[in-house]
């Protein structure tokens, strides 16, 4: 796809996501220096256009985020923010663009919540694969507090925010967050309706564990909920099934290929990606990354597979 259709393309999603938002009754995107705010009820926003988006709640006394985009984006999102003390962080993971802020806000006494490998991967060393160096550790300020291994809860003024493990969807550290008052969900990269869906193989992320994930973000929903991707805006239950079924219908196509002996490059050539209700922008590298996850994690295919 040519640079221009894909921007044209990328505007006309952004449209319709903002025609959706109205018809939920919801105000339009508001302009926050550099930053669009997305309203999701009266204490919840989106923050997007920060590197990965960034959830806020207002409890009264402060906000409490859910993630804090990239490092070069921090100074748009404070001001989105409106100077607005925050005392609670909690990550989805820990890809750079989720967790740049981190140190920012950290610094000023916030309290970073995240899964125990989010919090191994900012205070060590991990390895790039495809880049074949190591990213090197995040500085202290930036580092969670509190590590779950699998769920927690906290109350932050009128609402009851409950987190837990969406195990190896996208990475080995994903974590919903859940207002359960509010019934909106923050899912990360867990859902991906405006980018590719990604999976960080090298540390287990896989398209098995990425379908389980999508079905239980969709049984903890109904038709009212909101959910809340890493990028993109605001989007409903629909959406979360449309892309389990495309997640559901690659999962069982490749396991059958791979059962034949199929490379990513066999895949890609049957046309497995041409007829999907979206098309992704680079369908050989996910196919690619598919297939890396697959086989670390052959155990759990076919018996055969070896």
């Amino acid at each position: 796809m040519k640079h221009n259709e894909m921007l044209a393309g990328r505007r006309s999603f952004l449209l319709a996501g903002a025609g959706t938002m109205a018809a939920m009754g919801l105000p339009r995107l508001v302009l926050a220096q550099g930053a669009l705010v997305d309203p999701v009820t009266p204490a919840i926003n989106l923050v997007r256009d920060v590197g990965g988006n960034v959830i806020t709640l207002d409890s009264g006394d402060g906000l409490l985020l859910v993630d804090s985009g990239s490092a070069q984006a921090t100074d748009q999102l404070v001001a989105a923010l409106g100077n607005k003390p925050v005392h609670t962080l909690i990550n989805t993971h820990w890809h750079p663009d989720q967790v740049g802020g981190n140190a920012y806000f950290g610094n000023r006494g916030a309290r970073i919540i995240a899964h125990k490998n989010t919090q191994l991967h900012l205070k060590t060393p991990y390895y790039l694969f495809e880049e074949e160096r190591y990213h090197q550790p995040m500085p202290a300020d930036a580092w969670p507090e509190e590590a779950v291994y699998t769920s927690g809860s906290i109350d932050v003024g009128n609402e009851e925010v409950e987190y837990g493990y969406l195990e190896m969807a996208h990475s080995n550290g994903d974590l919903y967050v859940r207002f359960n008052n509010a019934n909106v969900i923050a899912v990360g990269d867990v859902v991906s309706p405006v980018i590719d869906p990604g999976f960080d193989w090298f540390s287990g992320g896989w398209i098995g564990g990425r379908v389980d994930a999508l079905n239980r973000l969709l049984d903890m929903g109904n038709d009212e909920t909101r959910y809340l991707p890493s990028y993109g805006p605001v989007i409903g239950r629909a959406d979360v099934e449309a892309e389990r079924d495309m997640m559901q219908f690659l999962y069982d196509t490749l396991v059958d290929q791979i059962r034949m002996g199929f490379d990513y490059q066999d895949s890609l050539a049957t046309g497995i990606m041409d007829n999907l209700p979206r098309k992704l922008d680079d369908p050989a590298k996910f196919l690619y990354d598919a297939h890396k996850g697959l086989w670390a994690h052959h155990n759990k295919l076919e018996p055969n597979i070896v």
